[in-house]
């Protein structure tokens, strides 16, 4: 069975510690796909939900202190519980904040997955790179040999987004192609594929770096598939959702080096 069909026989709990600008597009993107999101930052419950969830997000997106003190307490709960955490480091570079957050969770937390684009990825791993806010930005690193070095570093999954898609666990790394670059033209495709990774993970632990490129390709797909169907940035938000609704998963973009 494929991982979509077995996630939305499951309909796994996905718990989201988010940002007010996605919050909305990410948790109908978690319905479309057959998932069941909640949507909880609060330091009270924080541990709680993560505890009966089937995974937990933590977008660093609209940042405050209290937020990080709730994502250690759910990423720590959830853990100990078995269940993935998927990081979300949005702009990790662009304020030493956000870069002292990140890097705190990644210390206190057994992250599962890291979520990121270049900009970010090269932010963590404390690479020169001209990152522009929460966006890519441009660089010359070698991302492969970073994204690996960040994967052993912190004992987890890392996986970068852009033209290619990439997933790596250190040793082995997939590549992903497809997309459209309308994904580009709405906010929250990012956050909401962390999200769809974390989704995919829940029910594919038994091989995590699999899952995560199975999410990958998916999205891409989805992607391509709604592009062919509109317009502008308005209506392929809608459509979006409407083909994640409705896409199986086929894995034929996924190549192994």
């Amino acid at each position: 069975m494929q991982l979509i069909q077995e996630l939305r026989q499951k309909q796994p709990l996905v718990h989201c510690m988010t940002n007010f600008v996605v919050a909305n597009f990410q948790a109908n993107g978690l319905l479309a796909i057959g998932a069941s999101p909640v949507m909880a930052d609060a330091v009270e419950e924080a541990e709680d939900i993560a505890k009966i969830a089937a995974c937990s997000i933590l977008n660093i997106g609209t940042l405050k202190q209290q937020t990080v003190d709730a994502m250690i307490l759910a990423g720590k709960s959830a853990r100990a519980a078995g269940k993935p955490v998927v990081l979300d480091p949005v702009g990790a570079g662009a304020t030493a904040f956000r870069k002292a957050s990140v890097l705190k969770v990644l210390d206190e937390v057994d992250i599962t997955l890291i979520r990121c684009n270049t900009g970010e990825l090269a932010a963590i791993a404390d690479v020169p790179w001209a990152a522009k806010g929460v966006d890519a930005g441009e660089g010359s690193a070698d991302i492969v040999s970073i994204a690996k070095k960040t994967a052993l570093k912190y004992n987890c999954l890392v996986a970068v987004s852009g033209e290619v898609d990439l997933v790596t666990d250190g040793h082995s790394t997939l590549s992903i192609t497809g997309g459209h670059p309308m994904m580009t033209t709405i906010t929250g495709t990012g956050c909401l594929l962390s999200s769809v990774t974390g989704a995919f993970l829940s029910v594919g632990m038994e091989h995590p770096l699999e899952a995560v490129a199975d999410a990958l390709s998916f999205y891409k797909r989805a992607g391509e598939q709604t592009a062919k169907v509109s317009r502008g940035p308005g209506d392929f938000a809608v459509n979006f959702l409407n083909t994640l609704y409705t896409l199986d998963n086929e894995r034929k973009t996924i190549s192994v080096y």
